[in-house]
C-alpha cells in the first residue's frame, strides 16, 4: 500500500499492455468519458505470435471501431487426425478471418487513439501500488502514472497478473512459424485452413492462410515442450514446407484461469490472457480478450467513481458472458484428451460440420453446443470409457 495522499489522479483509466483486451478496455472506456492512457511496453507495429484467426464474436466486436484488416477469409477446413484419415468441409459463407496481428493491433492502436485514449510506448511498467484514493503504475523508468481505475491487459505472466493474484490451471505452450510463400502454393491454400488433432494429448495443429504466408503452429500441454517441437518439425515436414525460411519462428504460453482466480483487486481489473480468459479447448484468445476488454473499459468509465463497486460488477458481467463457454471449453478438452479419434469422426458428419462452422461463425456457442442432448449424451460416453 501506498501512503496517503490527497493529490488527484492523473487519468480516470490508465490500461496496461495494447493488445487487443488493452486496446479494447481504452477504446471503450475513453468512449465512456473516461480520461485514458495506455501503458506499452513496445512500440506498434510489432510482431506478436498468434493463429490470427477471428471468429465472427471477435469480428463482430472489432468491426465496431475499425475496418478488420483481414488478409485472407477461410470457407473451407482440412481435418486430419496425426496426419491421417483426412478430409475437408466446406461452406459458402466465411468461417473465419485472417489477421497479422502487428496489423490488426495498429489497427486498434488508431482506434483508440481517434476515440481519446493517449497511447504511451515504450513506458514499460515495474510495479502497481493503490490506496484509497487511486491507483499508481510505477515504470522503470522511475516515472508514476496515477489513475482512479488500472485495466492490466499485460498477459499471464505480467506485473497486473501478480499484483491481482491470478492463478491458472491450465497452461499450453504455442509454437509457431511465419512461412512466405509462392503464388502457386497460397492458390492451393486459398480460403482453407487445415486442423490436424495431434500425437500429444489434448494437442493439435494448424495451418492458417495470409495470402503470401502460411501460418503454421500447433499447441498443447507445457509439459510435453520436446514433444511439441518435434510435432511442428513434424507437421511442416508432412506439409511439404520444411524448405523455407521461416519470416518468424517464435513460442508463448497460454495460461486458462482458475475456477477461483480473481478477477480484481480494489481498483485494479484483469482483461485478456491477464486474466487467463479464453477458451481451453481451442485455445482461441482474441474474442475474450476482445469481449473482456470491452466489459473492463464499460465498468471502469462506469465505476472509476465508486470504486468499492468496481470488482464486483466487472465479476458479475464476465462471470455471465464469458465463464460458462470457458465451462464447456474444459469438459470438451477434457474428453477430446482421452479419445480425439471420435471428435475427428463426429467432425466428418453434418452434424458436426455444422456444430463447428456454428461455432465459427458465432451462431453457437460452446456453452450451447453442450446443452444439446446428443452432445451431452456423447460426452458422458466418452467419459466413462
Amino acid at each position: 500500500m501506498l501512503a496517503s495522499v490527497t493529490r488527484a489522479a492523473d487519468w480516470d483509466v490508465a490500461v496496461i499492455g495494447s493488445g487487443p483486451a488493452g486496446l479494447a478496455a481504452a477504446i471503450t472506456a475513453a468512449r465512456g468519458g473516461a480520461r485514458t492512457v495506455v501503458l506499452e511496453r513496445a512500440t506498434h507495429p510489432r510482431y506478436k505470435t498468434c493463429g490470427g484467426g477471428l471468429v465472427s464474436t471477435s469480428l463482430g466486436v472489432a468491426s465496431g471501431w475499425i475496418s478488420v484488416p483481414a488478409r485472407a477469409q477461410v470457407r473451407a477446413s482440412t481435418f486430419t487426425l496425426r496426419g491421417g484419415r483426412e478430409f475437408t468441409r466446406e461452406m459458402d459463407q466465411p468461417l473465419i478471418s485472417m489477421v497479422v496481428r502487428d496489423e490488426f493491433d495498429h489497427a486498434l492502436r488508431k482506434a483508440a487513439q481517434e476515440s481519446g485514449a493517449v497511447i504511451r510506448e515504450q513506458a514499460l511498467v515495474r510495479s502497481i501500488g493503490q490506496d484509497p484514493e487511486r491507483a499508481v503504475a510505477r515504470l522503470v523508468s522511475g516515472e508514476t502514472v496515477t489513475s482512479r481505475v488500472i485495466i492490466g491487459a499485460d498477459g499471464s505472466g505480467g506485473v497486473s497478473a501478480r499484483h491481482v493474484g491470478a492463478t491458472f490451471s491450465q497452461v499450453d505452450v504455442g509454437l509457431e512459424v511465419e512461412l512466405p510463400v509462392t503464388r502457386a502454393r497460397a492458390r492451393d491454400w486459398e480460403g482453407r485452413m487445415l486442423i490436424d488433432w495431434g500425437k500429444l494429448p489434448g494437442s493439435y495443429g494448424w495451418v492458417f492462410p495470409k495470402g503470401d504466408r502460411l501460418t503454421v503452429g500447433v499447441i498443447g500441454d507445457r509439459s510435453d515442450g520436446s514433444g511439441l517441437k518435434a510435432y511442428l518439425s513434424d507437421f511442416v515436414t508432412r506439409l511439404g514446407l520444411d524448405g523455407l525460411e521461416p519470416m518468424h519462428d517464435s513460442g508463448h504460453l497460454t495460461r486458462c484461469r482458475a475456477d477461483d482466480s480473481p478477477l480484481g483487486l480494489d481498483r485494479v481489473l484483469l482483461a485478456g490472457d491477464a486474466a487467463g480468459l479464453l477458451e481451453p479447448w481451442t485455445r482461441e484468445g482474441i474474442s475474450f480478450a476482445l469481449r473482456s476488454g470491452r466489459l473492463a473499459g464499460q465498468t471502469a468509465a462506469t465505476h472509476r467513481n465508486r470504486p468499492a463497486e468496481l470488482v464486483g460488477a466487472y465479476t458479475r458481467m464476465v462471470t455471465e458472458d464469458l465463464l460458462p463457454e470457458m465451462a464447456a471449453g474444459r469438459r470438451l478438452l477434457a474428453a477430446f484428451r482421452k479419445h480425439p479419434a471420435p471428435f475427428h469422426t463426429v467432425m466428418a458428419t453434418k452434424a458436426g460440420w455444422r456444430a463447428f462452422a456454428g461455432m465459427c461463425r458465432g451462431e453457437l456457442t460452446f456453452a450451447d453446443a453442450m446443452e444439446r442432448r446428443s452432445l451431452r449424451a456423447g460426452m458422458a460416453l466418452l467419459s466413462a470409457i
